[in-house]
């Protein structure tokens, strides 16, 4: 393929990557929670899992979907139960616990989501199909071949992963403003519920 369309694919996964979406709802919230190093395993996983979801789309998966709809609306179901388990983790999330601080301990009960976590909820998450659908659609030939759809992917999650690695900075940098437990409380309601907003409004995307 010509220059400009591996320009135009690398475009599109920026744009597709770092606009709002479930991922980086969770990510802003976790960086505001837990801090950029905590959610770094939880960044890896949405790159990595992303990064297997297009192969498998690329190899063959998305025309099973399309045959066998049933499948993807059970994984739609199954993503939304996920995601609202996610969400409640999110309201009920504290600061970092303080060593020798039995308070902040017993607040923070809750944890960053871990890589395999972060790298299962891609395969329920609508608006990373969206992307991978429309990723292959656009760019990629029917009749690609193995090395043009792993250099393909791998160009993908190489832009994807600073892309929503941002969104976890940005709430690293709000944590220092949410050390009120009040204001802490309001910031991770807020984010529980633009989460589920942006998985419902994924659903009716595709």
């Amino acid at each position: 393929m010509h220059a400009e369309v591996w320009l135009s694919m690398a475009v599109f996964a920026f744009v597709t990557s770092v606009t709002p979406g479930p991922n980086n709802m969770m990510l802003l919230a976790s960086g505001a929670n837990f801090g950029t190093r905590a959610t770094l395993p939880h960044i890896l996983g949405i790159s990595c899992g992303h990064f297997i979801m297009l192969m498998a789309v690329g190899l063959g998966l998305g025309e099973l979907f399309m045959r066998v709809p049933a499948i993807y609306q059970a994984m739609q179901v199954l993503g939304m139960a996920y995601l609202l388990y996610l969400a409640w983790g999110i309201v009920r999330s504290g600061p970092p616990a303080v060593p020798g601080d039995a308070t902040l301990g017993s607040v923070a009960s809750a944890k960053p989501l871990g890589f395999w976590g972060a790298a299962a909820f891609q395969w329920v998450n609508p608006k990373a199909w969206v992307m991978t659908l429309g990723f292959f659609s656009n760019y990629l030939p029917q009749q690609a071949n193995l090395g043009l759809i792993a250099a393909a992917a791998l160009l993908f999650s190489l832009v994807n992963f600073p892309s929503v690695a941002v969104w976890a900075v940005m709430g690293a940098r709000l944590g220092h403003y949410l050390q009120v437990t009040l204001y802490r409380r309001i910031f991770n309601g807020s984010m529980a519920l633009l989460l589920v907003a942006s998985m419902v409004a994924g659903l009716f995307t595709r």
